[in-house]
């Protein structure tokens, strides 16, 4: 039997195989939070004209103890339509267009006002409290790239350079399905046997998180017809499915025959990984659909989410779906498993260390209540020894 791949070579897998989804041209507004389809070039200078910095006073060639003559006022949106000469000033605001003729601004608590003159109390040099135009942007270069997430400063930057639609890939579609005749509505009475379902909620709000559209969430009991009909319903409505439990193959693990049937073909089955081992992941070809089988125990399917679903919601949008990864160095030793890479949930300490949120089994969702990131700790002998250096997931 062939080794089962990395996380990396599971990713990449996933990645290779998915389809980023057709652009569509957005109001600026509307973009917020979306990926750049196109490069951004500035469609003129910005600002566009000279302003002031300052409220204060425009002046020529101004020297202290000059008194020179008020003849005017610039305002913003309401500049002074003239030219200002030696011997003159004017009242300026911030952001104001600067005359011509003016080369500096002083600022006004540095003016002595008497009547329609004022007096300098310093030199005011040519650039003074000045905002050259194309100070910010220059026309006709590139802003933004491609691939680029819109936050609030990349939307305000798209507005300086004159844009008032974007081409961004769209949200990507996103249904839940969870499986098991043991699961119940969240605060519902349990039952012997029965267990809250804390996956449905938990992906979905991990998917909101990562961007992605929301548009179902669905449990399956544990029957042929039923899983079959609520992932059908799910391949329908969404860009990427996550299902949650009934992928291995037990009795009453119904999930890979019903994908099968409905035209999803699988990509791998199982990783190299602790948690998430019997992860699934398949495509239909023929539209491109992404399906996730994540294992049914919460954090299990808490982590696969984020090392494969999380990425590939990135790659759907246009985005490069690869994860940053940090460095840390380990507070105390942690143990390895012979066989498997595990994702140790850590909390940093203020030296800058890492450890352990408490114990790591993957019925255990608590431990990701103080998680600041995920811990690879490479499959091996032994333990990793306090002081190493390992590489981080973000949560």
């Amino acid at each position: 039997m062939p080794p089962l791949p990395s996380v990396d070579e599971a990713r990449a897998t996933l990645l290779n195989a998915v389809r980023p989804l057709t652009p569509v041209n957005l109001p600026v507004a509307e973009a917020l939070g979306l990926v750049l389809a196109e490069e951004v070039t500035a469609g003129y200078d910005s600002p566009a004209f000279d302003n002031s910095a300052m409220d204060g006073f425009a002046t020529r060639n101004g020297r202290a103890g000059d008194r020179l003559r008020l003849i005017g006022e610039s305002r913003a949106g309401v500049p002074y339509d003239g030219t200002l000469n030696d011997g003159e000033a004017i009242r300026i605001s911030t952001g104001a267009a600067l005359p011509d003729g003016a080369d500096g601004v002083l600022q006004q608590e540095l003016v002595d006002v008497e009547g329609d003159t004022i007096v300098l109390r310093e030199d005011v040099p040519a650039g003074r409290n000045l905002r050259t135009a194309g100070d910010d942007l220059r026309k006709g270069t590139r802003v933004l790239t491609k691939g680029t997430r819109i936050g609030p400063a990349q939307l305000g930057v798209a507005i300086g350079a004159g844009r008032m639609h974007l081409l961004v890939g769209p949200r990507p579609r996103l249904a839940v399905v969870t499986t098991g005749d043991e699961l119940v509505a969240p605060g519902t009475p349990l039952q012997p046997g029965q267990i809250h379902d804390s996956n449905g909620p938990t992906l979905t709000a991990l998917a909101a998180r990562a961007g992605a559209e929301v548009v179902g969430y669905g449990h399956a009991t544990d029957d042929p017809e039923a899983t079959q009909e609520i992932v059908s319903e799910a391949l329908d409505a969404a860009d990427v499915v996550v299902i949650a439990g009934g992928i291995s193959v037990g009795p009453h693990d119904h999930v890979k025959p019903v994908l099968e049937a409905l035209g999803v073909r699988q990509l791998l089955w199982r990783v190299a990984l602790k948690p998430g081992k019997p992860t699934w992941i398949g495509i239909r070809d023929q539209d491109g659909k992404i399906v996730l089988g994540l294992p049914g125990n919460p954090v299990s399917a808490y982590v696969t989410f984020l090392l494969f679903a999380r990425p590939a919601l990135a790659a759907l949008q246009g985005a490069d779906g690869s994860v940053p990864r940090t460095e840390a160095t380990l507070a105390t030793a942690v143990p390895r498993n012979a066989d498997r890479d595990e994702l140790v949930r850590v909390r940093r300490l203020p030296d800058g260390t890492v450890e352990p949120t408490g114990p790591q089994g993957s019925h255990v969702l608590s431990s990701l209540l103080h998680a600041d990131a995920l811990a690879i700790i490479p499959r091996g002998d032994g333990a990793i020894p306090q002081g190493a250096t390992v590489d981080l997931e973000p949560v």
